[in-house]
């Protein structure tokens, strides 16, 4: 285990939690539009606060937002945000809420328009290819990129909300369209 701890990527610290998302699922490939989805919702209220905030709450976003099932939650009324602003699972902030919401009939438009929102995503990419980068350290890893420049303005157009292009640089490094698991990382060898 300690040879582990040392090659994992220092931003996972020593929170069990944030070690399990970073060993199992930061930076690896989601094509599945409703995982997607659950990225899209929890990186948009993490705008602001630190993500393991979110993380600790993940659950009561899943319980909030019909396991995020985007139809069910694009269908959802004043009358949910309402009762969302009483609910202790998730971040309680109006703004945050109603964007989801928003933000979930927007993502049923971008599937209709590609087929899925996973082929919207790889459209900003050269050759709709993921990136694979290659930092040896956490202060060369950006905080944007070209990929989420693009995105986030397409985004912003269609009428996104919350999801500026560090927030959507931080979705597709969790998406894992863009591999930032440092060199020397045990999880670059798993990809």
């Amino acid at each position: 285990m300690k040879d582990i701890i040392n090659t994992r990527c220092g931003w996972a610290g020593t929170d069990e939690l944030y070690i399990k998302y970073h060993d199992e699922e930061w930076g690896r490939l989601v094509t599945y539009d409703k995982t997607l989805f659950e990225f899209l919702v929890l990186e948009s209220a993490q705008a602001g606060l630190a993500w393991i905030t979110i993380l600790r709450k993940r659950e009561g976003y899943r319980e909030a937002f019909h396991h995020f099932d985007v139809e069910k939650v694009a269908k959802m009324t004043s009358e949910d945000i309402e009762r969302l602003m009483h609910f202790d699972g998730i971040v309680k902030n109006r703004l945050k809420i109603s964007s989801t919401i928003n933000n979930a009939k927007l993502f049923m438009a971008i599937q209709k328009e590609f087929g899925s929102f996973y082929n919207y995503t790889l459209s900003f990419f050269p050759n709709q290819q993921p990136i694979v980068n290659n930092f040896k350290t956490l202060s060369q890893i950006p905080a944007a990129s070209p990929e989420s420049d693009a995105m986030s303005k397409d985004m912003k157009k269609r009428g996104f909300k919350f999801f500026g292009s560090t927030i959507c640089y931080a979705f597709l490094q969790a998406a894992g369209f863009v591999d930032d698991h440092l060199e020397g990382c045990f999880c670059r060898a798993i990809q």
